[in-house]
């Protein structure tokens, strides 16, 4: 049994959930489970994804496909390639943020649309686990000629250049992989007129993550950013994970914006553009986002967190944009998939719109709808910790949603615990209305009962 197929990716600790020969099983299992003729695969720059990849890539050609080798590269640039070079299929090679003795994969269907359980994700693991499937010939390996270019170009279809206006940006790669794919945007809007200037941080990518693993959710992570954004008197920061398919801002004085603000400031951005339209949010903090969405009279459509799901429900109601506070974000036009690097520049496009700030864009509404950001437990009874929560608040008789884990509305305030699709882990989220004290004080009562033992 291979335990390193999750809700709706592969991840694995190194050796015996993941290795070389597991690799080229499911790159086998793949070529069959999707009954694929093309597949493009990409990795990101850990130590072991390279020896991953070449592994997967044998067992595609073995499946007797031809498989398009990106290289190094990012997770949204394997989306964008599978449709622009129209693919069976895709597979980055990625743990993104998880620890050094981890890695994983993330996989794809024609056009880009994701894998889960429900859609080719089992039928796969049934047959890496399985006996070992017969060589068929005629696979091989051929470059993804001109992928990045047309992946810049995409990217770039979302921002008006004539809108920006003089900004200077400090991008934190986090020495990951979006160091030189960020370099060809910046060349490709130099070449258009862009108005911007960038300093770069931890620029090349380094698998041996020399300033530790890109998470720039972690609070720890915060300040190197913070402080490079003040040091350079920039207009903003940007700092990405491993894979930059999460993008996480920072504002002019360096203070790190969460990210259910900025999907409150993009669904503005969106429905600036095309009003009326339809923004998707996952359900663990849903406050900010569903007042904004409605004052710019916009529809929310709330979705269970994670990537496969976020991108379905795009798909599934045609909504232009969908966002959650992990800071991933999706776009309709990117194939519902989500992307590290249009958020930013959407941003930077409004900042120019504006002239204002980004501090003046999101303050008003971090003020208006303050949250605890996720508070992560790792406990051996997760489901007690939250019948223990559920049982302590029912007589306040709140309003019980399931769409992901458990959320209680209380009118003032709300929180919502759910169980990690990839850790394992049980994650907290409390918001409120214009009240931080209250937040603090429900935090407080909510942390006792999760690590009481009942």
């Amino acid at each position: 049994m291979l335990t390193c197929f999750k809700a709706y990716d592969i991840r694995g600790r190194l050796g015996e959930e993941l290795n070389e020969d597991i690799a080229r099983r499911i790159g086998r299992a793949f070529v069959d489970g999707l009954a694929a003729r093309r597949v493009v695969i990409g990795r990101d720059c850990r130590a072991s994804s390279e020896a991953l990849a070449a592994a997967c890539i044998e067992g595609l050609v073995a499946g007797g496909v031809e498989v398009l080798d990106l290289g190094l590269c990012g997770t949204e640039e394997m989306y964008a390639a599978v449709t622009d070079l129209a693919a069976d299929g895709g597979i980055e090679v990625t743990a993104s943020h998880n620890p050094m003795d981890y890695n994983g994969m993330k996989l794809v269907r024609a056009g880009s649309a994701p894998l889960d359980t429900a859609t080719g994700l089992a039928a796969i693991r049934a047959l890496a686990e399985g006996p070992a499937l017969p060589d068929v010939p005629g696979g091989r390996v051929v470059p993804a000629t001109g992928a990045r270019a047309a992946y810049v170009a995409r990217v770039l279809s979302f921002v008006d250049v004539s809108a920006l206006r003089p900004l200077t940006v400090l991008v934190n790669a986090g020495n990951g992989a979006a160091g030189p794919t960020f370099d060809a945007l910046a060349q490709a809007l130099e070449e258009r007129g862009a108005p911007l200037t960038f300093v770069r941080l931890h620029h090349e990518p380094d698998g041996s993550f020399p300033h530790g693993i890109p998470n720039p959710l972690l609070p720890e992570n915060q300040p190197v950013t913070a402080e490079a954004v003040r040091a350079a008197r920039a207009d903003m920061g940007v700092a990405w994970d491993g894979d930059f398919d999460r993008c996480f801002l920072f504002d002019e004085t360096g203070r790190f914006i969460p990210g259910e603000y900025i999907v409150g400031l993009l669904a503005q951005v969106f429905l600036a553009k095309e009003p009326g339209a339809t923004i998707i949010h996952d359900p663990r903090v849903v406050w900010n986002t569903q007042d904004g969405v409605a004052k710019a009279g916009g529809q929310a459509v709330q979705a269970r967190t994670g990537h496969a799901f976020l991108k379905q429900a795009l798909r599934d109601t045609g909504a232009v944009y969908g966002g959650e506070m992990s800071a991933h974000h999706y776009f309709r036009d990117f194939m519902c998939c989500d992307s590290g690097m249009i958020p930013w520049l959407l941003v930077a496009e409004l900042m120019g719109r504006s002239g204002a700030p980004l501090s003046a864009l999101v303050s008003e509404r971090m003020a208006a709808f303050p949250s605890s950001g996720e508070i992560n437990f790792r406990l051996e009874d997760p489901a007690g910790a939250v019948a223990r929560v559920e049982a302590a608040f029912a007589g306040l008789d709140p309003v019980r949603d399931e769409t992901d884990g458990l959320s209680l509305d209380f009118g003032n305030w709300r929180l919502n615990l759910r169980r990690s699709n990839t850790e394992p882990l049980l994650r907290l989220n409390v918001e409120a209305k214009g009240d931080p004290a209250m937040v603090a004080q429900r935090v407080e009562e909510i942390h006792a009962l999760v690590r009481a033992d009942g």
